[in-house]
């Protein structure tokens, strides 16, 4: 916020550190983020000797500039922030204003000074200077002209903000420019975990840490018994220590899994030791309450390192994403294991046919109950669950198994521990010398933990190299960036909320420091892995959040559905059944932008924590305890809530994104809600851990008779297995002709299929008209109602839905819900029915082609199987398991088959 004061005083020239050969981030004069692009730069190597640089602000027409003038050399550097309503017009020429604590020089309306600017000697542009900035005609600046960007012509209205972008893509371009003359470019620059930690080169085990803040500094461990005293470190201009231990008769001086850490004297006198920034492994004295953790040196001899022996499976054009928490994932109240986790639970998932598996809390964090989100340290496996081998082996296991591994990354915020965690290298320094900002700003006051200062070069180095750490040495297939919304913007998206109002999102409020970062990451990633698959999650709804980079977006492939969960929560907490919306619903399903992809999902972890609930025991509650045998009958709440489980679910996948994702364990109605141990709960796991005894045990309602079917869990099998038929998930075809508040039914077509859905509580109806695009003949795909799924098996498997045409070809207004043809079915109350089209000349090609027992397999969906046998309306389940896992075989049958 900008702040008139009374002071018509020129603003204090910020200090300017040590003269450096390599430049800073930003443009010239920038520290990096608009907020604070008037303070120095940390590493610029300006001509001649070191001054004080004179910021200022020019306010002229609608928009802001800011620039540094320095004066003895009649350098300049200007760069407008954005065009913006928010320069006060009442500021006045020569009049300061208090920005970031900083008075600034405000210039209204100067003369013009027309120049022409060299960009890396190649691209000449103009460019108007303010005549205060300057002391001759000589201008230099490390930004060019972007007239035009690709996000312009699929959203229009961007162009309104043109200022904005123009900014931050000569920023991402300058910053990117940098790299690649003082680093060799992004590639090389994302390498540090090779250069900085403890890392074994030519004999020798050299170890390198950044803290410009320490005047002294020691590396101690058990290698020397913690004396440092003949190992001290050495400093360079950059503020990087540095020191190289010879091997002991061809050892390394510092041996595989032994314990380190970083002694080093501060300004204020004190000596301190931290964990290493880039330790690739951390434990503590689990036997000790409260411990803290040690760094552990990490570098097995080559018969103990873990070998990948399969391939990356490759990129599926619509993620189902099974989320899942690898200590939580076992059934004993106890932290599971990433062997655990790989043997027992990976091949429950495929089973259930997702295609992809994203971990949390696999970056080490001291503190468990933060579900991994408050990291200690970034390069270090979370050693609760094991080591780095045990993760590898994990990884590769999911890949067998045609699983791709996504990893929960938090870059947006870091543990404010001091002893073990990177908080612990901040001392008081300046904040170009630090990994975060100084005072308010780098510190989140809901989160209580320390934030990144983007615009720093070592910062940077240590954050792209995380990424790429990560996913060379895991071969973790992408990311989901955690609190992507408290990056975009100062406030962190605290109490705010967003209306979709442009302004919201490109203002003075928008953090570029952090939009630039994410862009190198993203950019960075899809270089070194074409098919890497990047989520963001992001509740604001940024535009262009998720296009690629070189069009001027930010580069996720994805963004998290947030609002669709909380619509869910809301129905089912506040609304009765009968008062929910049809338009309301699908409104919120399809809000989104269809240039820009999602993943839907009804409940993450996030509605499972201590204090709300999953879905099921929202809709059975306390009738899960006692209502859920298969030997009596099922109760109206039991009824009721095993179909609206499987409404709500598929709904959300068949409407509301170009993705879906489900959390470990609610794909079978896990009850209850997650509690990590903590002192309210008597540090207990019993709310910690994963039931899967529930899906297993054959008389609970979980199970159907026959037994090894699950009602909830078989339905989940199937809806991910009719996406992997019909892979109407990744078509662009959607289209909604119905929203029936009265009968409170939903048809819509997506892809190939056409969906209807009956929220209402007890009608049926016979005959219901649901409209089309293509004629022809109509089948059931997938329904609730069957028996296998917990239904009352009312819809028949074995009928043929004729279309008819509906008012004149090409004029909508005519035809039947803007469909030119319809069909007609039987629709029950709360049931969700999937409809395909049958392929006349390929069920002929399959009838010449039959088996002698005249059984015709029209279409199959591949679903790993398991011990049982049934028939069902059109599915059956088979005995046949060549995997060994948990699951069924779901195959579409011909009309001939269903009727014998």
């Amino acid at each position: 916020m900008l702040c008139l004061t009374s002071s018509s005083s020129s603003a204090p020239a910020p200090l300017l550190p040590s003269l450096a050969d390599r430049p800073s981030p930003g443009i010239a004069g920038g520290g990096g983020n608009v907020r604070l692009s008037v303070v120095s730069s940390p590493r610029r190597s300006w001509p001649g000797k070191t001054e004080a640089l004179s910021p200022f602000f020019y306010a002229g027409g609608n928009f802001l500039t800011c620039g540094v003038c320095l004066p003895s050399r009649g350098i300049a550097a200007t760069a407008p922030i954005f065009a913006s309503s928010l320069v006060p017009p009442l500021v006045a020429d020569g009049a300061t204003i208090q920005y970031l604590h900083r008075p600034l020089l405000v210039v209204r309306k100067p003369p013009q000074v027309n120049l022409t600017i060299v960009h890396n000697s190649k691209v000449k542009t103009n460019f108007s200077v303010p005549a205060t900035a300057r002391k001759n005609k000589t201008m230099v600046t490390v930004v060019e002209e972007v007239d035009h960007l690709p996000i312009y012509d699929l959203d229009p209205k961007l162009e309104e903000f043109k200022d904005h972008f123009n900014y931050r893509i000569k920023r991402y371009l300058d910053q990117k420019c940098l790299i690649e003359k003082h680093e060799g470019g992004l590639e090389e620059f994302s390498k540090g975990y090779l250069k900085f930690g403890i890392n074994t080169v030519d004999g020798a085990t050299i170890y390198r840490e950044w803290a410009p803040a320490a005047q002294e500094a020691q590396l101690i461990g058990e290698f020397n018994n913690w004396n440092g005293a003949k190992h001290k470190m050495e400093k360079d201009k950059f503020g990087i220590w540095s020191i190289k231990i010879s091997h002991v008769n061809g050892k390394p001086a510092i041996p595989h899994n032994s314990k380190v850490k970083f002694r080093f004297r501060h300004g204020g006198g004190a000596w301190v030791d931290r964990i290493p920034a880039w330790i690739r492994y951390a434990t503590f004295d689990a036997s000790k309450f409260g411990a803290p953790y040690d760094g552990v040196h990490w570098d097995p001899p080559a018969c103990e390192r873990y070998v990948f022996k399969h391939p990356r499976p490759p990129k599926p054009d619509a993620p189902r994403i099974y989320e899942a928490h690898v200590g939580m994932s076992g059934e004993e109240p106890e932290v599971s294991t990433y062997r655990e986790f790989a043997d027992n639970v990976l091949p429950r998932i495929r089973a259930n046919n997702y295609n992809t598996v994203q971990l949390m809390a696999i970056m080490e964090h001291s503190y468990y109950a933060s579900f991994g989100y408050h990291v200690t340290n970034f390069f270090a496996v979370s050693s609760r669950s094991g080591t780095p081998e045990d993760l590898k082996y994990l990884v590769d296991k999911a890949h067998s198994l045609g699983l791709r591994v996504l990893m929960d990354v938090v870059h947006s915020h870091a543990s404010n521990n001091v002893t073990d965690g990177l908080n612990g290298y901040d001392v008081g320094q300046n904040t170009h010398e630090s990994y975060f900002h100084t005072g308010d700003r780098g510190y989140h006051k809901l989160w209580d933990s320390r934030l990144f200062n983007y615009a720093n070069w070592e910062v940077l180095r240590f954050l792209l190299s995380n990424l790429r750490y990560w996913m060379d040495e895991f071969m973790f297939d992408g990311f989901r960036f955690d609190g992507v919304t408290s990056m975009l913007y100062h406030h962190h998206g605290i109490n705010k909320g967003f209306t979709g109002n442009y302004k919201e999102y490109f203002s003075l409020d928008t953090d570029v420091d952090a939009i630039v970062y994410m862009m190198l990451a993203n950019h960075l990633m899809h270089k070194l892995l074409p098919e890497a698959t990047i989520v963001a999650e992001d509740v604001s709804g940024m535009p262009v959040l998720c296009r690629p980079v070189d069009e001027g977006g930010v580069g996720f492939d994805f963004r998290l559905a947030m609002a669709i969960p909380d619509r869910w929560i809301d129905y089912l907490k506040n609304k009765e059944d009968r008062k929910w919306s049809m338009s309301e619903i699908v409104q919120t399903l399809t809000n989104r932008r269809y240039t820009e992809k999602c993943i839907a999902y009804a409940e993450s972890h996030d509605q499972s924590i201590v204090g709300d609930k999953t879905i099921a025991f929202i809709l059975m509650d306390k009738e899960m305890y006692t209502g859920m045998s298969d030997l009596q009958p099922a109760s109206p709440t039991i009824n009721r809530g095993i179909a609206l489980q499987k409404m709500i679910h598929f709904i959300t996948m068949a409407l509301g994104g170009d993705g879906y994702l489900n959390f470990m364990g609610n794909e079978f109605g896990h009850p209850e809600w997650i509690d990590f141990p903590r002192e309210g709960n008597n540090w207990s796991y019993d709310k910690c851990r994963r039931q899967w005894s529930l899906v297993d045990t054959d008389h609970l309602r979980y199970k159907v008779v026959p037994k090894y079917i699950n009602y909830m869990n078989a339905f989940d099998q199937a809806m991910n297995a009719l996406e992997e038929e019909f892979s109407f998930l990744s078509s662009s075809k959607q289209i909604v002709s119905d929203m029936n508040e009265k009968d409170k039914v939903i048809v819509f077509e997506r892809g190939d299929l056409v969906f209807v859905f009956n929220f209402h509580p007890n009608k049926t109806y016979k005959g219901y008209k649901v409209g089309c695009d293509l004629p022809g003949k109509y089948r059931v795909a997938l329904d609730s109602d069957a028996l296998v799924f917990g239904g009352h098996g009312r819809v028949g498997h074995d009928v043929d839905h004729f279309t008819s045409p509906e008012g004149m070809p090409g004029v909508p207004e005519t035809n039947f819900n803007n469909r030119p043809n319809s069909f007609k079915v039987l629709s029950p109350p709360r049931t969700c029915v999937a409809y395909y089209r049958v392929d006349e000349d390929r069920e002929e090609l399959r009838r010449g082609g039959a088996v002698a027992s005249g059984k015709i397999v029209t279409e199959y969906i591949d679903v790993e199987a398991t011990s049982g046998e049934t028939i069902s309306g059109g599915w059956k389940g088979s005995e046949k398991d060549d995997c060994g896992k948990k699951g069924m075989k779901f195959v579409f049958r011909s009309s001939d088959e269903d009727c014998k």
